[in-house]
């Protein structure tokens, strides 16, 4: 009871209320679109397709959708190695993405990334990147730019659960409030940093969030698994970071169903699996979200069975794509590697690099 009042209090909020019955479906479509690619890929690396680690969001699907819906020109958006949710969730295509994970030319980084480093700079998507809460010293250098540009926008950095105790996160926490920069810190809080449960590995109070009373940042928690939720307080966290240039903590509970990579060979060991088919059954993201638009008669079965069989096609298809697409030359294995030196800018044109004789 106490859940349906909470989500009947978000939904009322005018971030929630102005929704028309397409934006609630495109929603819906978008979470099911990264659950089917992420099938997909987890179908195919198990098949050999793929090289290299691949970190699936399976079960945090409407984090990523949720926030993204609220992004505007001015607001930028980066996260930790489990990417592939965030990515398709500010528009990137799906074959783009599963290229990248067969390591393809026609991958988003040319297929020198992998599942790690999905990039759309034309979408204000800074990544994916693999080194854990190296991200949020490059979340903290976009809102500094935000500023420095007088870009009325916010900087929202992804991070997990485990990231809270690095180093360079309270560094950033620290520069964020001394500087007064527009940057929203978002954890993700899957209860297990790679296989290590939060009260193992973790020093907290009530929730991570809190860590920002050291700092004096403002901070919120909240259900991953409800949209209206999400956006609601992401919401509040944007309109201090636009209107007052000040950074939040936002903690968002949730569950991902695979392990910490599909690599984990423990992921049945440190946690039951009925806990897991617990929250499968009662708090999966795109079950909540489909009960709540079938009983505001929004989309009824038929609709969401077409909606969920075009996913499955799209995903298909990307991995035919990828399958058909070239791998890149190795004559081009120093490409991209700086930007000034393949624009033969001035500070191209100068001093050394490793790479040149």
């Amino acid at each position: 009871m106490l859940e349906q009042i909470e989500s009947h209090k978000y939904s009322e909020l005018e971030v929630n209320k102005s929704l028309s019955d397409e934006d609630k479906i495109e929603f819906l479509r978008q979470m099911v679109r990264i659950r089917r690619f992420e099938e997909a890929s987890l179908k195919y690396y198990n098949l050999g397709k793929m090289g290299g680690f691949l970190h699936l969001y399976i079960g945090q699907e409407s984090i990523a959708v949720g926030t993204a819906s609220l992004c505007g020109d001015n607001d930028h958006m980066i996260t930790a190695y489990r990417d592939h949710g965030h990515a398709l969730a500010v528009g990137m295509s799906m074959n783009e993405c599963m290229a990248e994970l067969y390591g393809k030319k026609t991958g988003c980084s040319k297929g020198k990334g992998g599942s790690m480093h999905f990039f759309a700079p034309d979408k204000n998507f800074w990544g994916g990147h693999g080194i854990v809460a190296g991200q949020t010293p490059l979340g903290l250098g976009l809102a500094y730019g935000l500023k420095y540009n007088g870009e009325k926008g916010a900087a929202l950095c992804f991070l997990g659960d485990g990231a809270v105790n690095q180093g360079s996160f309270h560094e950033s926490l620290n520069l964020a409030q001394l500087w007064e920069l527009p940057v929203i810190y978002i954890i993700e809080n899957n209860g297990y940093s790679m296989g290590t449960s939060q009260q193992r590995s973790s020093a907290f109070n009530n929730c991570l969030a809190g860590r920002g009373d050291a700092y004096g940042i403002e901070w919120d928690v909240g259900k991953g698994n409800d949209i209206y939720e999400v956006r609601a307080k992401t919401k509040e966290a944007m309109d201090r970071a636009h209107n007052d240039s000040q950074p939040t903590i936002l903690e968002f509970d949730t569950c991902r169903y695979q392990g910490h990579s599909v690599a984990d060979a423990n992921a049945k060991k440190y946690r039951s699996p009925e806990d897991i088919d617990y929250y499968k059954e009662n708090y999966d993201p795109i079950s909540v979200w489909k009960k709540r638009l079938f009983k505001e008669s929004v989309i009824d079965e038929n609709g969401y069975k077409e909606l969920d069989d075009a996913a499955k096609s799209e995903a298909k298809e990307s991995a035919t794509f990828a399958e058909e697409s070239d791998f890149p030359d190795l004559s081009e294995i120093t490409d991209d590697v700086y930007y000034e030196v393949d624009n033969q800018t001035e500070s191209g044109k100068q001093g050394k690099y490793f790479f040149h004789d």
